[in-house]
């Protein structure tokens, strides 16, 4: 039997104890589980990115630093004018333009072929440099001023004819108007190019309403009226010429006539017939042939003609010859001597010179001398001055 010494057995014991105190943290370790785990802490915002990604690109703002300073802007130069005074500087050069037609006056053609120094334009006397000529053909946009009133059968049945005349000259690319007066004015048709509501209203005329022809009045609206459309109008305006209670006077309409610019009058004068079968110089006759001087004067103001046709054969030839005016024309443009811009009235005269400044003369194929007519306006209005 093997005996075990004190101090060996004291040795034991120190060794034993000491592994048990080293195997329980461990076992503890492995089978209980931790109770408060420690909380996680939530990242600060410069140091993470977005919870989620929802597609969007984040770009950061750059800093004030970052960016260049803008360039500084040149220091614009003072100007000054002397003693400080405020100038202004405005050139004004007007321009006239004046539409002519040369007809000859026994086959009524349009005479082509002129040139700048084939005109001569006289204004108040004083001769102008023409700087351009052209000829042009275009539509007509005019105006069937009539006179339908009960005063006459054979004024009415004159009207018609002279209307229907007029209205067979037409074209389809023309636009017309028509207008009747007695008392007042009343428009059947306005401006169209469509003949079949031209021809409606012509054929409406059957049955007048008053006797009064108030003449002024009707021929004062319709300058009007025309005088809001561009480019050059014309009146063909067929009546007697009688006026009998219009509100303006004649001063007043040719006032009107003359500062109204680009509209062309063309009188037709009904009654011729009947005022030869009474002639004998009565007071009859006398207001006639006032009436057509009336109508000759609106028509000789604006560069137009006027007729008093006796039968109706002479309608064709005549409105031929109004086509002719109307449809060929001379534009002559030319820089007035007198520049003023004072409102005032400038009578203007058309002649025809050759090339020694004589008057031109013209003839035939057979060397026959040809008489020609010039038809324009007989002056213009000069601008008012502009503040």
């Amino acid at each position: 039997m093997m005996t075990i010494l004190p101090h060996l057995r004291a040795r034991i014991l120190l060794l034993l104890s000491c592994s048990i105190v080293l195997t329980l943290p461990a076992a503890r370790a492995q089978g209980t589980p931790a109770q408060n785990p420690p909380q996680q802490t939530k990242p600060s915002p410069d140091d993470a990115g977005p919870d989620t990604d929802n597609g969007t690109i984040v770009l950061k703002k750059k800093k004030e630093a970052d960016e260049p300073p803008p360039p500084a802007a040149p220091v614009a130069p003072k100007v000054k004018n002397p003693d400080n005074e405020t100038f202004s500087l405005r050139v004004d050069v007007p321009i006239v333009n004046i539409d002519a037609s040369v007809i000859l006056d026994k086959t009524h053609q349009f005479v082509p072929g002129l040139k700048a120094n084939n005109f001569l334009i006289l204004e108040d006397g004083v001769p102008q440099t023409i700087t351009s000529v052209r000829t042009i053909q275009t539509p007509i946009t005019a105006v069937m001023l009539l006179e339908f009133a009960a005063n006459s059968y054979y004024l009415i049945n004159d009207m018609r004819n002279a209307s229907y005349s007029f209205f067979r000259s037409l074209r389809p690319d023309d636009y017309v108007a028509v207008v009747t007066y007695d008392l007042r004015t009343h428009i059947l048709t306005d401006f169209t190019n469509n003949k079949e509501l031209i021809a409606q209203s012509l054929q409406s005329l059957m049955i007048p309403g008053f006797s009064d022809t108030n003449m002024f009045d009707a021929l004062y609206e319709t300058l009007d009226r025309t005088s809001r459309i561009e480019g050059r109008k014309y009146i063909i305006l067929i009546g007697s010429g009688r006026d009998t209670f219009s509100k303006l006077t004649l001063d007043k309409i040719l006032a009107k006539v003359k500062n109204t610019p680009n509209v062309t009058i063309f009188t037709i004068g009904t009654g011729a017939m009947l005022n030869e079968l009474r002639s004998g110089g009565g007071p009859r006759e006398l207001d006639y042939l006032q009436a057509q001087n009336q109508m000759r004067t609106f028509a000789s103001m604006t560069g137009g003609l006027s007729f008093a046709p006796i039968f109706q054969g002479e309608l064709p030839d005549i409105f031929a010859q109004i086509n002719q005016s109307i449809r060929n024309e001379y534009i002559l443009t030319y820089r007035p001597t007198n520049n003023k811009s004072d409102g005032t009235y400038r009578k203007v005269k058309v002649l025809l010179v050759d090339n020694e400044g004589h008057p031109l003369r013209m003839q035939d194929e057979k060397g026959k001398p040809q008489k020609y007519s010039v038809i324009a306006r007989d002056g213009y209005s000069a601008k008012l001055p502009v503040e």
